[in-house]
């Protein structure tokens, strides 16, 4: 079998040929990386990748493809948030040749990838005691907060998609209470994505600033002002090297595990919780400092269900092109 597999985002695409035996091992035929704003469609950038493909191969016959994209899908249609790209899998179907294209979102896409990973793509911060097909929480921070619920169906997991992200932001501390107050001057409405997302650290490093502005270094100034503030803040925070960057990753690794506890009681994962996203992997030495796996477990009377779930971190970061794969292989 034949499937033809993107990860779609507003940055860049990732399209793969790859081929699933009977005993749906997988094995990559082709893959391509490209510009997504240098072109017009979706339908276009895939022609051309088969077009390539053919010419290098020969003719193909492709059984199914799928798509996880960056944005929302609804039913066949969906489009990318930071794109113009309106997508429409009926129409795509004629246009690429294709008997079967389904579209998901990309953090559903991940969701279907957690099968595909092996150990060396999972990091453990807490080993629980995992109930076998029970269901699994997903949660990634990126540009912005990803959720997702995984639930078993048949023979393997099948993925809710959720916008849980966008949920009252709850504090459990002073220092939050603050947090929660400054930002609704600045805001209106807080979610979770407000405080734990890359935009979200830089939130919480510009609260800690101008509640003392004195604190803030030259060099940090500097760094924030003309370079990529998330990644200034991360960086030094994990260095050590301010004060006030540090203090906001610790914040930020709190206010993570406690979402990250609140989607496992809301769905009882007893099979896990997955961490996933582009910001996990870059500051996994935080993540495994105990600050997260605490502050997921401060559930008062519920702390006996929270110990017992596994909680890992996702550091492969073609999990998504993995799982639009594995979907496509299933059509």
């Amino acid at each position: 079998m034949l499937i033809l597999a993107g990860d779609i985002g507003g940055t860049k695409t990732l399209l793969q040929i790859a081929k699933f035996d009977e005993n749906n091992n997988k094995t990559i035929l082709n893959e391509q990386r490209y510009v997504s704003a240098e072109w017009n469609d979706l339908t276009d950038m895939a022609s051309e990748f088969l077009t390539d493909v053919i010419k290098e191969r020969g003719s193909i016959a492709l059984h199914s493809a799928c798509f996880g994209i960056a944005g929302p899908v609804t039913g066949r249609q969906g489009w990318v948030t930071n794109l113009s790209w309106e997508l429409d899998a009926d129409k795509m179907e004629g246009a690429l040749g294709i008997p079967k294209i389904r579209l998901i979102n990309d953090f559903a896409a991940v969701g279907y990838g957690l099968e595909a990973l092996g150990p060396d793509d999972i990091i453990e911060l807490q080993a629980g005691q995992p109930a076998e097909h029970a269901p699994c929480a997903l949660i990634g921070a990126g540009t912005g907060l990803g959720q997702g619920i995984l639930v078993w169906q048949d023979d393997h997991y099948e993925v809710m998609s959720s916008e849980g992200g966008h949920c009252d932001f709850a504090p459990v501390d002073d220092e939050q209470i603050e947090l929660l107050s400054y930002l609704i001057e600045r805001f209106g409405h807080v979610s979770y994505e407000r405080v734990c997302c890359g935009r979200g650290l830089v939130n919480i490093y510009e609260f800690l600033r101008d509640k003392i502005p004195a604190a803030e270094s030259e060099s940090m100034k500097e760094a924030m002002t003309n370079g990529d503030p998330a990644a200034a803040v991360s960086i030094a925070g994990l260095k050590g090297s301010d004060e006030l960057a540090s203090q906001a990753m610790h914040i930020f690794a709190k206010i993570y595990g406690q979402q990250a506890g609140n989607l496992a009681l809301t769905c009882m994962s007893g099979g896990g919780v997955y961490i996933a996203g582009g910001i996990a992997p870059k500051v996994i030495d935080k993540l495994k400092d105990g600050t997260l796996t605490t502050a997921f477990n401060a559930k008062g009377r519920m702390v006996k269900l929270t110990e017992v779930m596994p909680v890992r971190v996702v550091m492969n970061p073609n999990v998504g092109l993995m799982g639009a794969a594995l979907a496509a292989s299933r059509l």
